[in-house]
């Protein structure tokens, strides 16, 4: 059993929560980074109010030599950062001994989005009309469609779609709400599965969870879908086609703005479609778009072709 985490952890972790409205998966993240960083200070005989910065430079030297990439090492000083900003604005330390600490550099990893020819394949690959069927469709075309992390997906309710006017209301991170709109083929998928015969096919004699009754995605077993149900439902029509690995919610959503990028949207547009809360993570997509204009460009210009060294 793990020990408890020590008291100043504890106080951060209520405080991004109540204070500043943090996900459960980022407090979980949080709670995973922080209770590895103290289990590195007690292997010294210290405290987090002990922590000096050299301290902090062993432990990302630590993580570093355990063969942590250099994106999980960054996000590690990340959290313990602001659990020394933390302890520093409540007065229980003079300084941050983590502020002035280099964050590990972080290669620019471009998305990697399927092409519009296999998204249509994926999408093409759902058979049938039975409930499973209908309700797998919809996911794919909503996520697809509109750009959705997987959490956003499996968290909406009934309440929160309006098929109408071609909305949701989407919960991103931090409980961030924003409205989204809704694709002809993506509303048409959500119709099908919420018609008779799709989602009522699901419903159990008795709900199992307050929360589930408003549920839009269910499982066979007529609960909530969870996140690991959406991911398995991806993973199998990705399998199906061919797509493997290489498939993701996350490459869906990837998939959604690379190609409206590619097909002239505004970057601010598809920054408020995915949720973004800084442009600069959005800017991402136009390398890629730029990376596969370039590719275009260089196969199909009878003068861009570069000259191949004999």
């Amino acid at each position: 059993m793990s020990p408890p985490l020590a008291v100043e952890i504890e106080e951060l972790l209520s405080w991004l929560a109540v204070e500043k409205g943090r996900s459960p998966n980022t407090l979980a993240a949080y709670r995973r980074d922080l209770a590895a960083y103290q289990e590195f200070l007690r292997g010294r005989a210290l405290t987090p109010a002990d922590v000096t910065e050299p301290v902090v430079e062993d432990y990302l030297a630590f993580l570093r030599a355990a063969g942590r990439a250099p994106a999980s090492v960054a996000r590690a000083l990340v959290s313990v950062r602001s659990l020394h900003r933390f302890m520093e604005d409540e007065g229980q330390v003079a300084t941050n001994p983590a502020g002035d600490v280099q964050r590990p550099k972080v290669p620019a990893g471009l998305p990697k989005a399927l092409s519009e020819a296999e998204v249509g394949t994926l999408l093409a690959a759902v058979h049938g009309d039975d409930a499973v069927a209908r309700r797998d469709r919809a996911i794919l075309e909503v996520l697809y469609g509109c750009g959705l992390r997987v959490s956003e997906l499996v968290g909406l309710s009934l309440a929160d779609l309006d098929l109408g006017a071609g909305l949701l209301r989407a919960f991103g991170k931090g409980s961030k709400e924003r409205v989204v709109p809704v694709g002809r083929l993506a509303c048409e998928a959500l119709g099908d599965w919420l018609r008779p015969g799709g989602r009522d096919a699901m419903v159990p004699e008795r709900w199992a969870r307050r929360g589930d009754a408003e549920a839009v995605f269910l499982n066979t077993r007529g609960g909530r879908l969870s996140r690991q149900g959406a991911w398995g439902v991806v993973r199998r029509y990705g399998d199906a086609v061919g797509l493997g690995e290489r498939l993701s919610p996350h490459v869906l959503r990837h998939s959604c703005a690379t190609h409206m990028l590619d097909h002239g949207a505004d970057i601010r547009v598809v920054q408020e479609l995915l949720g973004h809360a800084s442009i600069s993570t959005t800017q991402v997509y136009t390398r890629v778009s730029a990376t596969r204009l370039r590719r275009i460009y260089e196969a199909a210009h009878p003068r861009a072709k570069r000259r191949v060294p004999e």
